[in-house]
C-alpha cells in the first residue's frame, strides 16, 4: 500500500456521520465539524447569496475549542493529516450546505514544508471525486494564503495543477505578509480576497474609501474579482461598495453556522444594511 493508499485509508478511519447524514472528523478526543459563512455578490441595490466559505470547529468534551488554538498545538507531523480531513469533510458535507449550486471556498494551503508532492496528489483526488458529492469542479474556490509554506515554484506547479483540474484559485490574506500584487502577477487568481483585519484598518481613515478604490481598480484590471471580508459595520459595507468590491462577507451580512443549519439565500437589501441603526443579521428567526 503506497503513501497515498495509507492517507486514504486513515481519512476513512476518521470520517463519521450523525443521525441525519452530516459527516464530521474524529482526531483523538475532538470531534471535527463543519461550518459556513456565505459569501454575497453584489447585484444592483441587493446582496446575493452566491458562495459560503469552508471552516472548522473543533469539538472537545462539549466545549468548542478555537480552531487556530487546536491546530497549532497539534504534532506538525499531524498538520497534514487534518488539513486533508478539513477538506474532505467539506466537500463531502456539500449538499448540507443550504445554498444549492453555491460556490465552496476551501482553503488549500500546506502548512508544512515539504508537502509539495502531498499537495499536487490531494489536488488531483479532491477533483476526482467532487462529482461524487455534487459539487462541479468549477464550484470549488481554492485559497491560498500567508501560512502557505511552499516556495513560488512549488505554489505555481500547484496552482496549475488546480486549473487542469478545473477548479477556480483565490489568493487570500491579500493586504498582510507576503501576501501583494507580485502573488497576483505570479499565479494569475480568479479571485482575491481582501483581508478583513486590514481592511477594518483602512475604514479607520476619513478618506478609506479613496485609498481603497485604486487597489481595487488595479485588481479588476488584472482581471480578477475582488472579495472584501470582515465587514461588520455600515459603514465598512459603505466603503468596500463605493470602491467596488465584487463579493462581500462578514458579521453585518450573515454569521458563520455548523454545516445542516439553513440560513436565508434571500437577496438582502443594500439600503437597510447601509443605515447607520444596521445590525448583525442573525441566521435563525
Amino acid at each position: 500500500m503506497n503513501q497515498r493508499q495509507h492517507v486514504l485509508c486513515d481519512l476513512a478511519a476518521a470520517i463519521r456521520a450523525d443521525e441525519v447524514g452530516l459527516e464530521y472528523g474524529v482526531y483523538g478526543d475532538y470531534r471535527l465539524r463543519c461550518t459556513c459563512q456565505p459569501i454575497y455578490s453584489v447585484e444592483a441595490n441587493r446582496l446575493k447569496p452566491v458562495a459560503v466559505e469552508a471552516f472548522m470547529e473543533a469539538h472537545r468534551a462539549g466545549e468548542v475549542v478555537p480552531w487556530q488554538e487546536f491546530f497549532f498545538q497539534l504534532p506538525e507531523r499531524d498538520r497534514p493529516f487534518v488539513e486533508s480531513l478539513y477538506r474532505a469533510l467539506h466537500i463531502r458535507n456539500y449538499f448540507h450546505i443550504g445554498l444549492d449550486g453555491g460556490d465552496l471556498f476551501l482553503s488549500c494551503s500546506p502548512s508544512v514544508k515539504g508537502d509539495h508532492r502531498r499537495a499536487l496528489a490531494e489536488i488531483r483526488f479532491m477533483a476526482q471525486r467532487l462529482g461524487d458529492y455534487g459539487l462541479h469542479s468549477s464550484r470549488l474556490v481554492c485559497e491560498i494564503g500567508g501560512r502557505c509554506a511552499l516556495d513560488d515554484a512549488a505554489l505555481l506547479s500547484m496552482v496549475r495543477e488546480m486549473r487542469r483540474n478545473g477548479l477556480r484559485v483565490a489568493i487570500d490574506d491579500f493586504g498582510i505578509g507576503q501576501v501583494s500584487e507580485a502573488w497576483v502577477r505570479l499565479l494569475e487568481p480568479d479571485i482575491v480576497r481582501i483581508d478583513g483585519g486590514w481592511f477594518k484598518e483602512l475604514c479607520r481613515h476619513f478618506a478609506a474609501e479613496k485609498l481603497f478604490r485604486p487597489l481595487l481598480s488595479l485588481l479588476h484590471d488584472q482581471g480578477v474579482q475582488v472579495l472584501v471580508e470582515g465587514i461588520e459595520q455600515p459603514a465598512q459595507l459603505g466603503v468596500a461598495l463605493e470602491a467596488g468590491a465584487d463579493l462581500l462577507q462578514g458579521l453585518l451580512l450573515a454569521r458563520p453556522v455548523l454545516t445542516g443549519t439553513l440560513f436565508s439565500a434571500e437577496p438582502l437589501e443594500i439600503n437597510e444594511l447601509l443605515r447607520p441603526a444596521a445590525k448583525v443579521i442573525p441566521l435563525f428567526g
